[in-house]
């Protein structure tokens, strides 16, 4: 989309601009009603938003979410702002257990509640336009003893396989995923919107050796993409994040960014962890990653104007320090 000149604060131009777009994501602006949202993103600057379907947004369960839908495509429009469709909300399917139902509930039927949410939101996410649809794996259950008839996954000529040293039931949770994610991807390949699945810290699906396991299982179908979160790299991976960027870059859909330190899963401000971000957007800008890079940070809610509007100086201060001919070349 064109921007328009609603937005007073736009991308650096000269020898250092640089090709990558940044978003904030609405999950950390959940008190403000999504239009006045989508006006403030658009008056900081934002290229785009991280749009997390809830019910003080927009609400994925509503009876009337198509009307609600083209309203919402109206605004991105006229604001100029680009969107990815996140499906990360705590409560939004069960008031009483945090982002449950998941795809590896034990119950058939709170798996396709799971499943309802995300085809609903690839549904959302083409008549908005959207880049990518984003979502996460689930903890593995308390007492994965119920997963029945384990099927030993592993690839025993790939080390790097985490289900190699799997328990058995681990292995029946990986299979879970995988049969519960197939219809998701059969309507992102309909619609044409890549299926982003985020590696989350405490869920099965935690790092990129993991994704990369769930890719093997469905047969690197091409509607699956990734969510790279950069914090979650500096959190627990082996490699920098950096080098995270640059190894996850054929998959790369979606990209979410804070600050973080190691070991400790907390989305912080920009320069309150420990993450070098020139080198991450300079990896990001070598690889010739052009969707939505977007800030996540969903507990500074309560100040969420305040974070917007010191985030994306910082962005465009780190971005600044590209080289120039980074862009665009190969990782």
């Amino acid at each position: 989309m064109t921007p328009t000149p609603h937005r007073t604060n736009p991308r650096p131009q000269g020898t250092n601009a640089h090709p990558l777009s940044f978003g904030y994501g609405t999950n950390g602006l959940a008190d403000l009603r999504l239009d006045d949202a989508l006006g403030l993103l658009a008056d900081l600057g934002y290229d785009g938003v991280g749009l997390t379907l809830d019910h003080m947004h927009l609400d994925p369960l509503a009876p009337d979410i198509a009307a609600r839908t083209r309203k919402v495509a109206r605004r991105l429009d006229a604001l100029g702002l680009g969107v990815t469709v996140e499906t990360g909300a705590r409560y939004v399917l069960d008031p009483r257990r945090k982002h449950g139902p998941s795809l590896l509930d034990p119950d058939p039927a709170d798996r396709a509640r799971r499943v309802d949410l995300l085809i609903r939101a690839v549904r959302i996410a083409a008549d908005l336009g959207a880049h990518a649809v984003h979502c996460f794996s689930g903890v593995l259950p308390a007492d994965p003893t119920h997963l029945a008839n384990p099927a030993h996954l592993a690839d025993p000529a790939d080390p790097a396989d985490p289900a190699a040293t799997a328990d058995p039931g681990e292995d029946s949770a990986w299979k879970r995923l995988a049969e519960t994610l197939t219809p998701v991807l059969d309507a992102a390949t309909h619609a044409g919107v890549p299926l982003a699945v985020e590696p989350e810290p405490g869920h099965l699906l935690a790092t990129l050796a993991d994704f990369h396991h769930l890719r093997r299982i469905l047969g690197d179908p091409p509607a699956l993409g990734l969510t790279l979160d950069i914090g979650h790299c500096q959190c627990l991976e082996p490699l920098s994040p950096a080098d995270c960027v640059r190894a996850a870059a054929p998959w790369l859909r979606h990209v979410q960014i804070e600050d973080m330190r190691r070991g400790h899963h907390e989305h912080l401000p920009f320069g309150d962890g420990e993450i070098d971000f020139p080198p991450v957007l300079e990896a990001l800008a070598a690889t010739g990653y052009q969707a939505l890079t977007v800030v996540e940070l969903p507990r500074h809610s309560h100040a969420g104007p305040h974070f917007a509007a010191q985030s994306l100086p910082f962005l465009h201060r780190a971005a600044r320090a590209i080289p120039a001919g980074a862009e665009g070349s190969t990782p």
